[in-house]
């Protein structure tokens, strides 16, 4: 155990000052009720480290992505902090291979089931948190899911909110949106454009911001979420 938590941390870019910490993390319940010392495991950490990982992720994602409005970020968050995205991290981690079983979980393949994998990686960031605190938690979330996290944020947006609006309108429809400057204020020197992207006539998005282009940009991002381009959306 031991050697892989060495390999663990330099994945995890953290280690660990209680090396008690990332075991209980990976031991099942299965395994601590067939033990005569009842040793702990991960269900409390996994508790913790659930609630760690949702605010983490939320605030990598709400500074990397400025121009994606709320149901934007919920939905990346939603498809990376789900039990099919925690265990495809908790593969690549590998932990299937030295989660403490008992018997029973490991004859009927515990170490591939997804349920105890992505368990197993919420208790380990909540073994993080507890050992090194919130920050240390955001650096190891951004050390294991800022690659997922920007997948899916490119294929749900693409890296040009106008253009990915533009060809999932053109797919879905065969028609273009319109966008239309809603308002100018400010003083000369400090212009906020407000724009609005709108297709057949309703309105599917807006947005604001110091030029044309950037308010345009923020507008497209919001239409992104709109029912009628969630129709045609481009996987």
């Amino acid at each position: 155990m031991s050697t892989y938590t060495s390999a663990l941390e330099i994945a995890l870019g953290y280690q660990f000052k209680d090396p008690q910490l990332p075991i209980q993390a990976l031991t099942h319940k299965s395994y601590s009720n067939e033990q005569a010392d009842a040793a702990l495991h991960n269900e409390r950490l996994e508790f913790l480290g659930d609630a760690v990982l949702e605010l983490a992720v939320s605030d990598w994602v709400y500074r990397r992505y400025p121009d994606i409005p709320e149901g934007g970020l919920t939905r990346i968050r939603s498809e990376v902090v789900c039990e099919t995205g925690l265990a495809k991290v908790a593969q690549l981690l590998k932990l299937g291979d030295v989660l403490r079983l008992g018997k029973g979980e490991e004859k009927s393949g515990g170490r591939e089931k997804p349920s105890l994998l992505s368990d197993a990686l919420e208790a380990l960031l909540g073994a993080v948190y507890c050992d090194g605190g919130f920050a240390a938690a955001c650096q190891v979330v951004k050390q294991i899911f800022a690659e997922e996290i920007d997948l899916t944020a490119r294929s749900r947006y693409g890296t040009d909110y106008k253009t990915c609006l533009q060809e999932r309108l053109q797919a879905g429809y065969g028609k273009l949106p319109e966008y239309l400057l809603a308002q100018v204020s400010g003083p000369d020197h400090e212009r906020i454009f407000s724009m609005e992207v709108r297709f057949d006539g309703k309105l599917l998005g807006a947005g604001c911001g110091p030029s044309k282009k950037r308010a345009e940009q923020q507008a497209a991002a919001a239409a992104l979420d709109h029912p009628l381009v969630r129709k045609c959306e481009i996987e």
